[in-house]
């Protein structure tokens, strides 16, 4: 453990930080998986939902520096992908 005043608060301050990035990181887990469930039900409409629901909480985590960027473009796009397969053609949606 830290001895010197600026050296405690910098260790506090990095686990305030941590407890958050995790509680980001779980919220991006449980949209990510509500989206691959509503695929597995073929249940689109919720899908789409869960698409949006997801994108934006991939896309505030790459903000705040939780995730890269490209990390979270490229989970989108293939959860994207994955929802536009199961929709009719003329039918996509963009997230």
């Amino acid at each position: 453990m830290a001895n010197h005043r600026s050296a405690i608060k910098r260790h506090q301050q990095s686990l305030k930080r941590a407890a958050r990035n995790r509680a980001v990181r779980s919220r991006i887990r449980h949209a990510v998986k509500k989206v691959r469930a509503a695929l597995q039900s073929d249940n689109r409409e919720l899908a789409a939902e869960a698409l949006l629901q997801a994108a934006s909480a991939l896309d505030r985590a790459s903000t705040k520096g939780v995730i890269h960027w490209k990390n979270a473009a490229r989970k989108v796009s293939r959860l994207a992908k994955a929802v536009n397969a199961t929709a009719p053609a003329q039918e996509s949606v963009q997230a």
